[in-house]
């Protein structure tokens, strides 16, 4: 799903400004946390937060402070103040929560941890984007009138942050790695990598590869050689397991633009 329908999903109920704002900073986001930028991702993600604290606190019927009056803290307390029943305790309390605790560790990042310890950077990245896509999710969910459920907000959000890569290109739902000396595992491997979560048919897989000039016989040879790194469902179609994200990764970290 693209981030125009996602929005459409949001808007009216929260204010469209609001929303595109968060819908940016949430692709800044995963696009830095993607790149291992850890404090730039952990930055956006205070930023998606800032934008998704006024949609609720405008959909909450409050009038926000502007410029640097405005204060997270005061946003979040306000919420908290209203009277229970007068809004939803989603948009009251339970995201509020959840936003507090994400600009809590955006707001500190690099002044709480002892220099001597491991770098926090990717722990902390980790959990800024894990709870952004969840707070996303509520309000998609909220918005929808129950019309989504929470799995199903879910998935929407995954959509969202699929892995994107600088070395691959997409042109009308055609797939090309622009990087050389890959074997054919290891662009089948990447290729399922950038269709994370979605599934991928093995005859998609298998076109995909002879496309990048590997023979026929090699695009079936490499399809079965991944089955360790994949789940196959019921209808054939292949999502990589934890082992071939890993695997994926590796690949592209050691490729380069120079090698195009």
């Amino acid at each position: 799903m693209s981030k125009t329908q996602v929005e459409k999903l949001l808007v009216p109920v929260f204010f469209k400004k609001h929303v595109t704002a968060m819908l940016r900073h949430f692709e800044r986001m995963t696009e830095d946390f993607q790149r291992g930028e850890w404090e730039d991702c952990i930055a956006k993600g205070g930023k998606f937060i800032e934008a998704a604290l006024k949609a609720l606190y405008v959909n909450a019927g409050q009038t926000l402070a502007t410029g640097r009056t405005f204060k997270v803290d005061s946003v979040i307390n306000g919420l908290a103040g209203l009277t229970s029943g007068s809004v939803s305790d989603t948009i009251r309390m339970t995201i509020p929560r959840a936003c507090r605790f994400v600009y809590e560790i955006s707001s500190n990042r690099g002044g709480r941890h002892d220099p001597d310890e491991i770098d926090p950077n990717e722990m902390d990245a980790n959990v800024v984007v894990m709870n952004c896509s969840w707070i996303l999710a509520e309000m998609i969910r909220h918005a929808q009138h129950g019309a989504v459920d929470s799995s199903a907000a879910r998935k929407i959000v995954e959509s969202l942050v699929q892995r994107r890569y600088p070395l691959i290109e997409e042109v009308d739902g055609r797939t090309y790695f622009h990087f050389k000396r890959a074997s054919a595992v290891d662009v089948a491997l990447v290729a399922l990598a950038h269709r994370y979560p979605a599934r991928v048919a093995v005859d998609d897989l298998t076109d995909l590869l002879t496309r990048h000039r590997f023979s026929a016989a090699n695009a079936r040879v490499a399809a079965r050689r991944i089955k360790k790194f994949v789940d196959e469902d019921e209808n054939g179609l292949l999502r990589l397991l934890a082992p071939g994200l890993k695997r994926a990764e590796q690949i592209i970290s050691k490729a380069s633009p120079s090698e195009a």
